[in-house]
């Protein structure tokens, strides 16, 4: 079989497994989440396997853990999130009432001399425009209060994942056995290589980016909750959750608790500033130490090239796709550095002349 019809065999794959799962992206949720929890899992199952338990018992051991520190965290948190999100929910018109206000009173006092010395054109355009910036931020409000409910609705599927991730989990070696049973025998070997490598990539960001995500969500919920902030461990909870994303997990949680700190305890800027410098603080401990300790430097997955992969498969196949974002874009990396070595040593790269000039006879030094 030639390289191209075998090219065009994986090509016709691929898209057939593309086309099932943007079809399936709506029941795919749990399967994808339990496969990836079994993936974050697995080392941890071999570790015990190799201090002598059997798969089964290993796998039960860590579903049970798992299951009491989820069953731990829903009774201490659960009541707490509830009542702040139900009151976040109830406050928001007036939340954005006075943010509206506030900006009111910002343009009338800060910059009223600005406006003062403009003619009545520009006055009622910069009117205008303030008027447009308020919808605007009340828009956003209720599409993160909405967002925030469907992302609430996701919650019914946990009682799907554990039990998805605990087969998954227990047949995981035999799964991989299998899988590289099928593998084309003559490039066997580079496959493996291949996918060696996108295991290196993806257990040394994602299992070190869950960690700091973690880690950042506990360190924003507490201190944000120590400084008196209303609604700071939901707001925590979610910033760090998000810090997967590069810069939009601090941005959009500077964003949010600097604006519930205007409204809470203005005009007094010390507050204010502590809120802020909490996320500067966290900015800091990621980039210094959370990113370099936990993830490392082998990973190589541009933060650019994460955003832009978690916004393409995520519109493409929606919660899911976010999901697959990772994966994905570190196979194609993979794949793609694959593909440019092999240009590079190709005749299409080096030119016919430099093939034949290394042919030719040369002088004897």
């Amino acid at each position: 079989m030639t390289l191209g019809r075998q090219a065009l065999i994986w090509f016709v794959v691929a898209l057939i497994f593309g086309v099932i799962l943007f079809t399936l992206s709506g029941i795919m949720l749990p399967f994808v989440a339990g496969m990836a929890v079994a993936y974050f899992l697995d080392p941890i199952a071999d570790r015990l396997e190799s201090w002598g338990l059997s798969r089964f018992a290993a796998t039960s051991v860590i579903t049970i853990v798992g299951l009491l520190v989820f069953l731990l965290a829903l009774v201490l948190l659960l009541p707490v999130l509830q009542e702040q999100i139900l009151r976040f929910i109830e406050r928001a018109p007036g939340y954005a009432e006075q943010i509206r206000l506030l900006f009111a009173q910002f343009l009338e006092g800060r910059i009223g001399q600005f406006i003062s010395g403009v003619d009545a054109d520009s006055r009622a355009a910069l009117t205008d425009i303030a008027k447009a910036a308020a919808g605007w931020a009340g828009r956003v409000i209720q599409g993160a209060l909405s967002g925030g409910l469907a992302f609430i609705s996701f919650l019914s599927l946990v009682f799907v994942t554990p039990i998805v991730a605990f087969y998954m989990l227990l047949d995981w070696d035999r799964m991989m056995t299998r899988v590289d049973g099928w593998l084309p025998r003559d490039h066997a070997p580079t496959v493996r290589k291949l996918a060696a490598e996108i295991d290196d990539m993806l257990s040394g960001f994602v299992r070190g980016q869950v960690t700091v995500c973690l880690v950042l969500g506990t360190f924003y919920a507490t201190a944000l909750s120590l400084l008196g902030l209303e609604f700071g461990l939901v707001v925590g909870l979610v910033a760090g959750l998000i810090s997967f994303i590069p810069f939009v997990g601090a941005t959009v949680g500077l964003v949010v608790s600097v604006t519930l700190a205007l409204i809470q305890f203005w005009p007094d800027p010390i507050m204010i500033g502590a809120v802020a410098a909490v996320f500067l603080a966290g900015q800091a401990l990621e980039g210094n130490v959370l990113t370099p300790w936990l993830v490392g430097s082998r990973v190589r997955l541009h933060p650019v090239w994460v955003i832009f992969a978690l916004f393409a498969f995520g519109a493409i196949f929606g919660f899911v796709g976010v999901l697959l974002a990772l994966p994905l874009a570190a196979m194609i990396g993979v794949l793609a550095r694959f593909g440019i070595g092999e240009y590079m040593k190709s005749n299409l790269y080096r030119g016919t002349s430099s093939q034949k000039g290394a042919d030719e006879p040369g002088p004897k030094p």
